[in-house]
């Protein structure tokens, strides 16, 4: 008996290569494979959307995954089957371009994206596509790419994507699983990984361990085979004692049971009369017996056939047959031969793609590690000199080159820095390992010495991007303590990027004081100091307040416009804005935010690269300013510029923003789905502080899309917390407030009350101003609860005074509705009636349409309990569509607890209400709402010079003269 046909019948390594499943029966796992097709049954309908199977090497998990793929495929399902390799980590997405490779052959009906999966996965076979990958690649972009295809390949008839050997898999392809594991495909698709539980990163293996407690993934790990399943479906006609004596031997483990099967039957057809040499092998030397019983295989190989062998398993991907005659230098003719025994042996097998494949890994690893060095040196010259003659894309070369070259090498040293460009946007890590591979070839003399600093500056970009903020920081200040006084441009460009990297690690003390030194340079030219002063006010409000900042920022605009230097004029104008904004100066921030809008709409674009953070700290200031819609455009904007240049690091800013935006705008959906993007880029780069802000506007967000009470919602607010430490800074802030505002809705008050003031002090002076007014808002909220009324007035009086101070609509709402709930505390439903009214028409004003709702659904029960049924039902009503319309899940159950129930009472109009006709009633009660002119014009399908009018007679006739005092006469009548 071969034991390769042995394999094949438990199915311990199966036909995974060639990606085709075994038809031999599967011995044991019956329960697991019960589990397997229950997921089948169910696919698209909550049960797990991904399939754990783990367990160690050669306990049965290919097999297990081939006979689930074998089952999903017969039910008319698309199977993608894909492996990582161990001697390719650096091939980026190899796993999947393994998996995807099938379609070439069912191209699915979904052209754009399969071209944007193509371009970077690839389209034959494993490795990259053969055409180059554009610099601007998004690779979070790329992972949802990823999964649109997949979710649209299920829409037909269902998808299994089966990832073997994941343990091995390159950085990029991890990252994707992250993803993938976060964000379950829609519809009827899973995707099944078989892994080594030891040797999984542990990032993989804590998500899909998480992922695991919720049910959102099915774990499957592997136990060793019984002895009665061993003995009867593996060696029925093996006396029971000598198989039972394998079985504790091999401990169960089926590829450990047929290898020493395999030995026991070769070792008594050559001594019938002798024992098994391997019956005695003890389990801990298990092992290397079972190294030495695989090897033992490839003892009757011929010399040629050995080395057709090594060569095999060394290429890996390039193990097709026009490679492999170059390497060995064997005729076809001879090739063929060596390649039938190798196959009838069951040594070999053909994969996809036309390539040649080990039968298990196993066999792989050790007979490459079993090839001695200098022949896998030769090898992999070879094959990089076959691939470089057939064109073969510069990151499949660039794995053999650095096995192959170690000495200076022109050529060599040209494919591992294109290698390095073709995947510094989507695979960052495997760029820094090609930058890393490059400064090794180059000569460490004065000639190079510039070429040597710029490898340092791109392999400090990569890591910084991939979560290696800390080798990035250590490179960055190699590059700075070197560089010589007439390379000022590059110190500067790397100090400027160190503290960035400082900031992501959290560490601003140590970013200030880099930049301030630098600052002291004699030779510094006056551009880079604009440059480092930018950078140095960037560092407000994270750790050195705003007005420490403020001569910095003056001495920073004054330089720019003495060098007539507008994109530095511009950027200090927006950090000047959003600084101000910050501190509660509205007067001031709205000129600056003007001055800085009005140079930055007249730059072209590509002149913005360098500004994509000014942009997003210019949208973020007009946010604070209420000015949504031009807050919303500047991000936008900055987005689009970051993401072309690459600038990944940028991207949460930019999100944030608009995230932002939408929650103000009430626009639920998109808000989360910008914050979950945001999460996903700062968990690649790897920046602790930056996540636990991205997570702190993800539970915000959550909070006002979840019904009240929503234990999700606090969980969010609490992972934000625990993610951002010990840290005092504005984002610790944000998680603080943040877990209040959740504590509240979910009813608790205490806790609300003590984590806002943990955020901003006993006085809430240690938030933003523009903050303060919503916040006391919730104080009052949460004082009047637990009865402490003294405590709810001086909230209220502070929300009046600070909503004062700024003259802003949104503020000024917040203190009328905590003033509100204090009249409704005594009694005065007529006051608290006029307060909200007049809140959802501030709101109304600006555009904040969750505010507005909120405020519109807190005055319906107050209008009706002060006698205005009508005008209460149809506050209610608006509040209620508007909710429902943005996806406010907290404001629906607001809705739901506040809906009118009393029945509308008859009244005598009064004069002034029975002298308006039908049209200027229908208009004043459209205004009392909160609506423009614009929009009372499109409600009603009137010019907004025929609304002005009737709106002129209605002043007339109620003797009024804003529309906030028509409101409150509506509300009243």
């Amino acid at each position: 008996m071969e034991f390769g046909r042995g394999i094949t019948h438990v199915g311990t390594s199966e036909d995974a290569a060639t990606h085709h499943d075994s038809g031999s029966p599967l011995v044991g796992r019956t329960a697991e494979l019960r589990l397997l097709d229950t997921v089948i049954d169910r696919l698209g309908h909550g049960t797990p959307s991904f399939v754990d199977i783990t367990g160690a090497a050669g306990i049965g998990k290919s097999r297990l995954m081939a006979e689930f793929c074998l089952h999903a495929r017969r039910r008319g399902m698309t199977v993608l089957r894909g492996r990582a390799a161990e001697y390719e980590r650096h091939l980026p997405f190899h796993p999947f371009a393994d998996a995807f490779a099938d379609l070439d052959h069912r191209p699915p009906h979904a052209p754009d994206l399969l071209d944007a999966v193509s371009r970077v996965l690839g389209g034959r076979g494993a490795g990259p596509s053969p055409g180059p990958v554009p610099a601007t690649a998004d690779r979070f972009g790329l992972h949802r790419s990823v999964a649109g295809l997949m979710a649209q390949l299920g829409r037909a008839g269902g998808l299994v994507v089966a990832l073997d050997d994941v343990h091995w898999a390159d950085p990029a392809s991890l990252e994707l699983l992250d993803h993938l594991v976060r964000h379950p495909v829609p519809g009827p698709v899973v995707l099944v990984v078989a892994r080594r539980d030891r040797q999984t990163p542990t990032a993989l293996t804590a998500a899909l361990t998480r992922e695991a407690g919720t049910g959102a993934v099915l774990r499957i790990g592997l136990a060793p085979l019984s002895e009665q399943e061993c003995v009867e479906g593996l060696a029925p006609d093996l006396p029971r004692d000598r198989a039972a004596q394998l079985h504790a031997a091999g401990e169960g483990n089926p590829l450990y049971f047929l290898s020493l099967l395999h030995a026991h039957r070769e070792d008594a057809a050559r001594r019938p009369t002798s024992s098994s040499a391997f019956a005695e092998i003890s389990l801990g030397e298990l092992p290397t017996g079972l190294g030495a019983l695989l090897l033992n295989e490839l003892a009757p190989l011929t010399p040629s056939q050995h080395r057709t062998l090594e060569v095999i398993a060394v290429l890996g991907d390039h193990a097709v047959s026009p490679v492999i005659r170059t390497v060995t230098g064997r005729t076809d003719a001879e090739l063929d031969d060596d390649l039938d025994t190798l196959a009838r042996r069951d040594l070999v097998r053909p994969g996809p793609g036309g390539r040649m494949v080990l039968r298990h890994p196993v066999i792989r690893t050790l007979v490459h590690e079993s090839t001695a060095v200098r022949r896998r040196v030769e090898i992999h010259r070879a094959a990089a000199a076959e691939l470089a003659r057939t064109g073969a894309p510069a990151v499949e070369q660039a794995r053999h080159i650095e096995r192959s070259v170690t000495t200076w090498d022109p050529q060599a040293y040209a494919v591992l820095r294109q290698a390095a460009e073709q995947t510094a946007s989507t695979a960052p890590t495997s760029c820094a390992h090609w930058l890393q591979a490059a400064l090794g070839l180059l000569p460490d003399t004065a000639e190079y010495t510039v070429e040597r600093r710029d490898l340092l500056l791109r392999r400090a970009r990569a890591l910084g991007v991939s979560g290696g903020l800390r080798e990035s920081r250590d490179l960055l200040h190699k590059v700075i303590s070197t560089a010589g006084p007439d390379e000022t441009g590059v110190r500067t460009s790397a100090v400027v990027l160190c503290a960035l990297t400082e900031r992501h690690l959290g560490r601003y003390p140590e970013a200030i004081a880099l930049l301030r030194r630098e600052l002291r340079q004699p030779e510094l030219s006056p551009s880079d100091r604009v440059s480092i002063g930018l950078e140095l006010c960037s560092s407000a409000p994270h750790k050195a307040s705003y007005p420490q900042m403020r001569g910095e920022v003056a001495r920073t605009l004054a330089d720019a416009r003495v060098l007539g230097n507008e994109l530095g004029e511009a950027g200090a104008l927006a950090v000047a804005a959003f600084g101000e904004a910050y501190e509660g100066d509205v007067a001031a921030a709205s000129a600056y935010a003007a001055q800085a809008a009005c140079l930055l709409d007249g730059l072209p674009d590509d002149d913005l690269t360098a500004l994509c953070e000014p942009l997003g700290r210019l949208g973020w200031a007009e946010a604070f300013l209420g000015r949504f819609i031009d807050a919303e455009r500047h991000a936008d904007r900055g987005l689009s510029i970051a993401r072309r240049s690459g600038q990944i690091y940028l991207l949460p800013l930019l999100l944030l923003c608009k995230a932002h935006v939408g929650i103000q705008t009430c626009r639920l959906q998109s808000a989360w789905e910008l914050a979950d993007e945001a999460e996903d880029i700062a968990r690649g780069i790897g920046s602790g502080e930056l996540l636990a802000f991205v997570l702190a506007n993800k539970a915000q967000v959550r909070v006002a899309a979840s019904a009240p009470g929503d234990p999700e919602a606090l969980a969010a607010a609490e992972e934000a917390v625990a993610t951002m430490g010990p840290s005092d800074n504005w984002r610790a802030s944000m998680a603080w407030c943040m877990l209040g505002y959740a504590a509240l809705t979910g009813g608790d008050p205490h806790r609300a009350r003590d984590a806002l003031l943990r955020a901003g002090g006993d006085d809430l002076r240690g938030l933003q101003p523009s903050m303060r007014p919503l916040l006391s808002e919730l104080l009052v909220t949460a004082a009047l609860f637990t009865g402490d009324v003294p405590s709810a007035s001086a909230w209220s009086e502070r929300a009046r005074t600070e909503a004062e101070q700024l003259g802003l609509p949104v503020q000024r709402a917040s203190a009328m509705r905590s003033a509100a709930q204090l009249a409704l505390h005594h009694g005065d439903a007529g006051r608290a009636a006029t307060l909200l009214s007049e809140a959802a028409a501030e709101c109304a004003r600006s555009g904040a349409v969750f505010w507005e709702a909120r405020s519109l659904l807190l005055a319906a029960p107050v209008m009706t309990a002060a006698g205005f049924g009508a005008r209460g039902e149809a506050m209610w009503k608006q509040g209620h569509r508007l909710a429902t319309r943005g996806g406010a899940g907290l404001l629906v159950g607001l809705a739901e607890m506040t809906r009118p129930s009393v029945p509308r009472t008859s009244s005598t109009a009064p004069p002034w209400l029975a002298s308006l006709t039908a049209r200027e009633r229908e208009i004043a009660e459209l205004v009392a709402e909160g609506l423009t002119n614009q929009a009372v014009a499109t409600r009603l399908y009137l010019s907004p010079r025929t609304v002005e009018t009737h709106l002129s007679r209605v002043f007339r006739k109620t003797d009024v003269a804003t529309r906030a005092g028509l409101a409150a006469l509506m509300a009243r009548s």
